[in-house]
């Protein structure tokens, strides 16, 4: 269940064991799909509301260019696809992953751009009105990552773009699929954007997983200025 919030407190420091190259980082990416399936996966949901929910609350429409930054298997896609949405790209550093939600959708893969890229090493080649990412902004525990990570997204996004971001929140787990995180209030994940990008919306989401363990996530929801 999720409910709306106000934004308040601040990251955790870096986790002294969390740096990992990025091709180590793809290779467990790719071992975890490989070895579980989507729907076992801690961060699995059957339906992403909260996404979708602020996703349409961007006000920017089914013909909006959105990127699912580390979509992988994620059903958001999916959901995007029922509702109309024509304009869409998915990017996750597993091939293993996407290639999981091209099959899943079926023939309405061909109406999906699936990029295999790690985001902080990715070249976006336009850009888009909305940027989506639920849980790949909490693994950089490293501050050049999460600068890395902020000159891409600004470049993939439309000036007056919209930005979605769901982290772990300050009394989340402080670990994900084996990997330190960085947990986050709405707050510090806008301080992070830094003054460039407009709080419009957060929300507190305590996310079950299908173990039926609870998960503390914190969204936010910002708008480039520019």
């Amino acid at each position: 269940m999720s409910s709306v919030n106000t934004p308040h407190g601040k990251a955790r420091d870096k986790a002294p064991d969390a740096d990992k190259a990025p091709d180590t980082m793809q290779q467990h990416w790719s071992g975890v799909y490989a070895t579980k399936n989507e729907d076992e996966v801690s961060w699995y949901q059957a339906r992403p509301e909260t996404s979708l929910r602020l996703i349409a609350n961007t006000g920017c429409g089914a013909h909006a260019a959105l990127i699912d930054a580390g979509g992988g298997a994620s059903t958001l896609v999916d959901h995007l696809l029922d509702a109309g949405h024509d304009d869409l790209t998915v990017l996750d550093i597993a091939p293993e992953a996407l290639e999981k939600a091209r099959a899943r959708v079926g023939e309405r893969a061909g109406h999906v751009e699936w990029i295999a890229a790690d985001v902080l090493q990715w070249q976006p080649t336009r850009r888009y009105d909305i940027w989506h990412d639920r849980a790949v902004f909490h693994f950089l525990t490293d501050a050049q990552d999460r600068r890395r990570y902020v000159q891409v997204l600004t470049r993939a996004l439309k000036p007056g773009g919209h930005v979605i971001i769901a982290t772990f929140a300050p009394d989340g787990p402080e670990k994900c699929s084996g990997l330190p995180v960085m947990r986050h209030s709405p707050h510090s994940i806008a301080a992070e954007l830094g003054d460039a990008f407009e709080l419009l919306e957060t929300v507190d989401e305590h996310h079950i997983t299908p173990a039926g363990r609870v998960q503390h996530f914190n969204y936010a929801r910002l708008r480039h200025k520019r």
